[in-house]
């Protein structure tokens, strides 16, 4: 079969799975590229090379910065600290959290952000008798612009950047992404600000993350003890348990105040049946509950095993704990991870090495946490649709869709070709990941680009702008599946909101950007 056939036929069983939602997308990157060194379209190396390429490197370690962030409180403390100040209006509220999103989006990725700031979204909006539904997707699709702020917004910031740079032109520089990112940021505010109250449903959540801050008051109520007792702090919290079926403990003597059989612990309450547990014959059986309370990393270890069941896990409680331990050592680290990148002294890939490897080294967070922090389905995704990519440029396929595109638009204007370029984008981005489809259209516009005897750097400019762009189905980012849930959405309404965002990021992509970057 000719090559071209073969490597279109794998990109569209690609696509296939993708939409299908029934493959993992870690499964379909690597069919890709086995399928690829199967059918002799790339050689051995050429097809796992995306595994070893920088750009994967890079990605992996913004995982772990972005970890380290979240596990020692530094997002909690800026959402309470930013959100605090905002009052209980509407439409301020509604600016801070945005902005403060977009904010953390360009340092530590969308989803990271998304999924660290929906609780405290859920709990100011309800607290100021607001529906999180009108807060929410409003959240998700901030952090898609505030991806555009800075190079660490998103992989396909990475992606599209060492394009441009092995197409002969350059890579895009740390704070580049911020000349469109903060038009687009201030445009997606005016949007949400404007139509959102009346795009957005007014709805009740079908499930809504635990407010972790009212977690201690809980627990003294339920448990009556002193008001002035101190549970959740930076050097040390508090776990409730229940003792599971067959443990060991079933038949041991706790009150409240006795150290555990392994030492680490303080037991502060112990009840049967909501009600305390007292008096010297008393024995724990099976589905009593213990208050325990120690140093964080104690309370992780001993309640990991089989004796009792976690109510609430220590981790991801202590996250809640605004700048908890090494926050300060977090903060030095990305600050000077920032600087490398904005300096350029060194590649990419190393700066987000040295960060990663300072942030263990420095006991911020474990190696174990490091690597669970990983999400090794973006990174095997994109080192597995990598060699995609290569084989468009090597096989000619991105040649003869590129010929094909300029045939049909004849010899127009370049903005009629970025326009069809960012169209192909954004229509797959709504149904596929917006990394797999940049990853595809990356080689297109690089050959369209040098048919056409112009720069490649606002046709990748165009792509990234274009890959954000991905407001239309719940199922289009990581992101936009997170606030489904607790925003009580549906499938369809994500369009009525997204469209104009939508619509206003082509605009930008089409029009502005070559402006900035000419052709």
């Amino acid at each position: 079969m000719d090559p071209v056939v073969t490597t279109l036929v794998i990109l569209a069983l690609a696509i296939v799975a993708f939409m299908s939602n029934r493959v993992p997308l870690g499964i379909v990157a690597i069919g890709v590229a086995v399928a690829l060194w199967i059918t002799g379209i790339l050689d051995l190396g050429q097809a796992l090379a995306g595994f070893g390429d920088p750009t994967v490197i890079f990605i992996a370690s913004l995982f772990v910065v972005s970890e380290a962030l979240d596990s020692t409180g530094v997002t909690a403390w800026a959402g309470r600290q930013v959100i605090g100040r905002a009052g209980t209006g509407r439409t301020p509220l509604l600016l801070v959290v945005c902005l403060l999103v977009a904010g953390v989006t360009a340092l530590i990725s969308v989803n990271g952000a998304v999924a660290a700031l929906i609780p405290v979204v859920v709990v100011v909006a309800t607290r100021a008798g607001l529906p999180p539904s009108q807060m929410l997707m409003p959240l998700a699709f901030s952090a898609h612009a505030g991806s555009l702020l800075a190079l660490t917004g998103t992989p396909v910031n990475i992606i599209v950047s060492e394009a441009a740079a092995d197409a002969g032109a350059r890579p895009f520089g740390f704070f580049e992404f911020g000349l469109v990112g903060v038009p687009l940021v201030v445009g997606t505010l005016l949007v949400i600000a404007v139509l959102g109250r009346r795009l957005l449903p007014d709805r009740a959540p079908t499930a809504l993350p635990q407010d972790v801050s009212a977690h201690a008051r809980t627990l003294r109520e339920q448990y009556a003890l002193p008001e002035g007792t101190e549970l959740i702090g930076v050097r040390r919290g508090v776990t409730e348990v229940v003792v599971a079926p067959r443990s060991e403990l079933i038949g041991l003597h706790l009150f409240p105040g006795m150290v555990t059989p392994s030492g680490d612990l303080v037991v502060l309450a112990v009840q049967r049946g909501g009600e305390n547990l007292v008096g010297a014959d008393s024995r724990l059986r099976a589905g009593d509950t213990l208050l325990l309370t120690g140093g964080w990393d104690e309370l992780q270890r001993n309640t990991a095993g089989p004796d009792v069941l976690v109510v609430d896990d220590p981790a991801r409680v202590r996250r809640a704990v605004p700048l908890g331990a090494g926050a300060k050592r977090a903060i030095v680290i990305l600050a000077a991870m920032v600087l490398l990148l904005a300096t350029g002294l060194v590649p990419a890939a190393i700066a987000g090495l040295a960060a990663a490897s300072a942030l263990v080294l420095s006991r911020v967070v474990t190696p174990t946490q490091a690597y669970r922090s990983i999400s090794w389905t973006t990174v095997v995704l994109v080192a597995g649709m990598i060699p995609l990519s290569t084989a468009f440029i090597t096989t000619g396929t991105a040649d003869v869709i590129a010929t094909g595109l300029l045939d049909v638009i004849g010899d127009a204007s370049p903005y009629l070709a970025l326009a069809a370029m960012c169209l192909l984008t954004m229509v797959l981005g709504q149904l596929i990941s917006n990394t797999a489809t940049v990853l595809i259209v990356a080689p297109i516009a690089v050959v369209v680009a040098a048919d056409l005897g112009v720069s490649v750097l606002p046709f990748m400019m165009a792509l990234t702008v274009s890959g954000a762009a991905s407001f239309l189905t719940p199922v289009a980012t990581p992101a936009n599946t997170m606030v489904l849930e607790p925003g009580g959405y549906r499938f369809g309404d994500y369009w009525k909101l997204g469209l104009p965002l939508l619509l206003l990021f082509l605009l930008v992509a089409v029009l502005y950007v070559p402006l900035v970057w000419p052709f």
